[in-house]
């Protein structure tokens, strides 16, 4: 059963939040984090991407990188820019975005949890990706941007939540990109007894987006484990931010794809190739976009088109019978020769949060054709890691993004 506790958050100032919020440090490149950075200095992500404190020839991994965004945290904690709870909390972190708002419960899920596989997975991780956050959170002594769990609904915390909302909240304000962030704390003891034993009946949390984050925040317990082999299991470094999230007020977007080529196929040839697996029908010029799962749209030299996967490619499993399954199996390695899209070259991600015109944009200047996905579920992506598989790479897309800096969690 999950442990997930409540902790005392340093947090910015209520006047300053608004511009010390950020979005998550994997969102930018170089250039655009220091750009972001040039243009509010008060941005959390000057030490989530410390690198942009430095010239551009200083390699971002190298430990004065990290050294550095340790001093920075810690000079706005001195300054007064961030302050710390007197005691232990959770918090309500709401996100509304065209009218649609998610609430999360904000505080602290178990390293244990993890490695037992009580918090399940549904991606793989790549060590080269987590090394980076390891060193972040180890120097700052702090885990900065929280994970992105979800976790089945529960009356009784949904009940909670909608009792601390009518109350007047930390923060509340809306970000440039037109997102409102409203935050609550919940700091009655009976309150959080409920919310701890809630959690604790359920039978499993899941990680909907930040698997990365996640497994680094563990490598960095495990390696404080190492380091105090008198550890008794409470001390904060056995806990990871997060920000849960119950499953019925998520939702995914499409995670579309682009091909540079078509593997050496006319446009016919190809066209005839996709026969096989796939009913076609010409759309035209008018974007078009899924309604309906094992459908696809395809934009090729100024065209839009329908894919539908034939019956006799659908699947009831899991993994394989999502819609980016289908497209990998029976169209991107068959037909385009894409066996593995984390390393090919010739394969780029576009989030639907872009729309289509970018899909069409992509094309039109530097890919052969796009394809516009429906988007995968949230039950599709709980009953993958109830049955401990794993999506492929790039299945889900989730929007809006939690901001990083609202909340921090000290290691000790």
């Amino acid at each position: 059963m999950p442990v997930i506790r409540p902790f005392k958050a340093v947090r910015p100032r209520e006047d300053i939040a608004n511009r010390v919020a950020a979005l998550p440090y994997d969102v930018y490149n170089r250039e655009e984090a220091q750009a972001e950075v040039l243009k509010e200095p008060f941005s959390f992500l000057k030490i989530d991407r410390a690198e942009t404190q430095f010239a551009k020839d200083v390699n971002p991994y190298e430990g004065k990188v990290y050294e550095k965004a340790r001093d920075l945290l810690q000079e706005m904690i001195s300054e007064g820019i961030f302050v710390k709870d007197g005691k232990n909390c959770y918090y309500i972190y709401e996100l509304t975005m065209n009218g649609r708002s998610q609430a999360g419960l904000v505080g602290c899920a178990s390293i244990d949890d993890y490695l037992n596989n009580v918090i399940k997975k549904h991606e793989k991780t790549r060590e080269e990706k987590e090394i980076d956050r390891i060193n972040h959170v180890d120097s700052c002594n702090a885990q900065t941007g929280p994970i992105f769990l979800a976790y089945r609904s529960q009356k009784t915390i949904d009940d909670i939540v909608g009792k601390i909302k009518r109350e007047k909240p930390l923060y509340d304000f809306i970000a440039p990109d037109r997102i409102r962030h409203t935050v609550w704390k919940i700091a009655n003891e009976t309150d959080i007894e409920k919310i701890e034993r809630e959690f604790r009946k359920t039978e499993s949390v899941y990680i909907a987006d930040g698997h990365h984050r996640t497994a680094s925040a563990v490598k960095v317990g495990l390696k404080r484990r190492e380091a105090n082999p008198d550890y008794t299991g409470e001390e904060e470094f056995n806990f990871f931010l997060s920000v849960l999230f119950p499953h019925d007020q998520l939702m995914i977007l499409d995670y579309n794809r682009v091909v540079k080529d078509l593997n050496g196929y006319t446009k016919e040839e190809f066209l005839s190739a996709l026969k096989q697996s796939f009913l076609i029908e010409t759309i035209g010029k008018e974007p078009y976009k899924p309604t309906e799962k094992a459908t696809f749209g395809m934009y090729l030299e100024g065209v839009w088109y329908k894919l539908s996967a034939k019956k006799e490619i659908r699947s009831n499993d899991p993994v394989e019978g999502l819609d980016v399954s289908l497209l990998q199996n029976y169209l991107l390695t068959p037909v385009l020769n894409i066996k593995d899209i984390r390393t090919d070259k010739r394969i780029d991600f576009v989030g639907g949060i872009r729309g289509l015109k970018e899909l069409e944009r992509r094309v039109n200047t530097d890919m052969k054709v796009a394809f516009a996905m429906y988007p995968t579920s949230i039950n599709e992506l709980l009953n993958v890691s109830d049955a401990g598989q794993l999506m492929p790479p790039k299945s889900t897309w989730f929007e809006p993004k939690l901001r990083s800096g609202l909340f921090i969690h000290e290691l000790g």
